[in-house]
């Protein structure tokens, strides 16, 4: 019975942050309110202060909640690097379809603008998330980079700046294209971005 009660108040907990990133999302901090969220959240006002004291504290554990999100997104599609098969620049090239399709599917296109917005009022938000999204991200492709060095696919290298890189390459094109998350990006384009950088990656750092 405890434990079910404990699952039912993590459940509501994660549905009102799920709300809140999605009002704020939509209005911006200054004009998103408790109420709303809680009507998007399907609970009452005094609920959401029960689980999360005040807006700015609301608004902080949504953003990291969709930090988080996004990061475990861009985790499985690393892993996909364990097994490389006997096409390695193929398996890349799918990986790194996977990580720019991820960067611009609506969460991280919101993650992204609202950090941005919020960044004169919450300046620390932007490295949480940074923290989150990128480094683990970077920590993560390294790994599995040097996997690939050990294999004979990769030239002796150090992975954590192969990692930078080829996150590089592929941010870097997703930024401009997308002008930092305001828009959504075309398939054909995310593919060319892909592809591209995975070529100019192998060029520096192929066997």
């Amino acid at each position: 019975m405890v434990e079910t009660a404990s699952r039912a108040r993590v459940d509501k907990r994660q549905a009102i942050l799920a709300a809140a990133f999605d009002v704020f999302a939509r209005r911006g901090y200054a004009q998103a309110c408790v109420k709303e969220i809680a009507e998007v959240a399907g609970v009452a006002k005094p609920t959401v202060y029960n689980h999360l004291n005040d807006k700015e504290t609301l608004f902080r554990q949504a953003v990291d909640a969709a930090a988080d999100a996004v990061l475990a997104q861009n985790l499985a599609v690393v892993e996909r690097l364990r097994e490389p098969g006997d096409d390695p620049r193929a398996t890349l090239e799918d990986v790194a379809y996977r990580l720019v399709r991820t960067c611009d599917d609506e969460r991280s296109r919101s993650l992204k603008w609202l950090t941005y917005a919020q960044v004169a009022r919450f300046p620390d938000v932007v490295d949480a998330v940074h923290a989150r999204t990128g480094l683990r991200l970077a920590e993560a492709l390294a790994d599995r980079l040097a996997r690939l060095v050990l294999a004979g696919h990769l030239r002796p290298c150090e992975p954590a700046d192969a990692a930078e890189h080829l996150l590089a390459l592929l941010t870097g094109p997703m930024e401009a294209r997308s002008g930092f998350g305001m828009r959504k990006v075309p398939t054909a384009q995310l593919r060319a971005v892909a592809v591209n950088a995975v070529d100019v990656f192998l060029r520096a750092y192929g066997a």
